[in-house]
């Protein structure tokens, strides 16, 4: 009997803790949803995108797998003009030709007209083939590279955005770069990251005294500092942006106290600059370096540095081998969150530097609102969210192994 009970006893309370976890997750359900829905669910659609390529598929069904079947050397064979013929035909009625050569136009500037051109005027029968009628339009069908370019869009999936985003593409011996004229995204990259990075420093030395002067300051007095702090997040943005319009253009506040007091004869150039950009970012970035460094600080005894002293060290010798190792991991999170957020940017750029100051956020806006290319701006949304996972992975990495330490 007392066996039977306490096997009846444990399965009460595995039935317990059963029902526990159960109103958990019912408990955190709505919220798990609600992330799906906003989150999750338009990260997967922008990911697809950046590798779909739905268009030939959809223009030409029957063209498609003979173009997968075809090994690409030579010239296709007629069955494909046939079938190629044919559809295109019928493409330039439902306008399914449209979304082809747009997305072939993507490779190779003109065949957005060579496909148009041609759908419009084909007319089965053809009395001396499809091929020659097709010729006959354009002959570039005559050709291999529209067809080598119809192949590679046959796939449903397709690397040819992400390749484009890394200024690459697909050509008939492999991968290659693309020419020097065209190469664009990978200076852009490295423009956002460098921008990114400046800021981030910037955000550091300006950051950490001010964290510090917070730890250590009476409780009054670091009340009404942090209340100074954290009143940029009570400004919107454009306000913010605005105010240093105000202060940077040629005529501001500042360029006109310099003229006056004679230190320069002429107004400096200090809008639409990356001068520009790297100020007003830090201004608006440089609380989310502060708090983090402030509540490493705030746990760091005084003693500590006292101890120091009483040993022997100097006030720079405890600073650095005492005091310091233990903001790491404040300097570690308040970098990480600031380089996050600068690399993701636009406005600001966008309002206050030049042509030579955009980031690749403002690629990803031309490509959404301005060409309606969303392939291309998933690409770039994906490379921007792969630097971000990968800076996040080596801060964890760092983390974990304790490797943000002073050796």
């Amino acid at each position: 009997m007392a066996a039977d009970e306490a096997a009846a006893l444990g399965r009460r309370l595995v039935r317990a803790e059963r029902r526990a976890r159960l109103r958990a997750f019912a408990l955190v359900a709505p919220l798990l949803g609600f992330l799906a829905f906003t989150f999750a669910a338009p990260l997967a659609s922008m990911l697809w995108r950046a590798v779909a390529d739905p268009e030939l598929g959809a223009a030409l069904p029957r063209t498609g797998p003979l173009l997968r079947a075809w090994d690409g050397r030579g010239m296709p064979g007629e069955t494909i003009f046939a079938t190629a013929a044919a559809e295109l035909a019928h493409a330039a009625q439902d306008k399914a030709a449209g979304l082809l050569a747009k997305r072939l136009n993507y490779e190779e500037p003109g065949y957005r007209t060579l496909i148009l051109k041609t759908a419009n005027r084909l007319s089965p029968p053809f009395a001396d083939g499809p091929r020659a009628a097709m010729e006959a339009i354009d002959p570039r069908w005559g050709e291999r590279p529209i067809w080598l370019a119809m192949r590679r869009a046959a796939a449903p999936v397709t690397g040819f955005y992400l390749l484009a985003a890394l200024d690459l593409q697909q050509g008939e011996d492999g991968i290659a770069a693309v020419p020097a004229e065209r190469a664009i995204f990978r200076i852009v990259l490295w423009r956002t990251l460098g921008i990114a990075a400046a800021t981030t420093a910037a955000c550091l030395a300006l950051g950490f005294p001010v964290a510090l002067l917070l730890a250590r300051a009476p409780p009054r007095r670091a009340g009404l500092l942090m209340l100074l702090v954290l009143l940029p997040f009570w400004t919107p943005l454009l306000v913010r942006i605005a105010a240093w319009i105000v202060l940077l253009q040629e005529h501001g506040v500042i360029n006109d106290t310099l003229t006056g007091i004679g230190l320069t004869g002429q107004p400096l150039p200090l809008l639409y600059s990356r001068s520009a950009v790297l100020i007003a970012m830090t201004h608006v970035l440089l609380p989310y370096m502060i708090l983090p460094l402030y509540s490493v600080m705030r746990a760091i005894p005084p003693v500590y540095l006292r101890a120091a002293a009483s040993l022997g060290a100097p006030p720079f010798a405890a600073f650095r081998r005492v005091f310091l190792p233990q903001c790491l991991p404040g300097i570690g999170a308040g970098s990480l969150l600031v380089f996050i957020l600068a690399i993701g940017y636009y406005i600001t750029p966008a309002l206050v530097g030049g042509a030579a100051d955009q980031m690749i956020s403002s690629q990803i806006a031309f490509y959404t609102i301005g060409t309606a290319n969303w392939g291309m701006a998933a690409a770039l949304s994906a490379v921007l969210l792969i630097a971000t996972l990968i800076l996040y992975a080596a801060y964890a990495r760092l983390a974990g192994t304790g490797g943000l330490r002073l050796g």
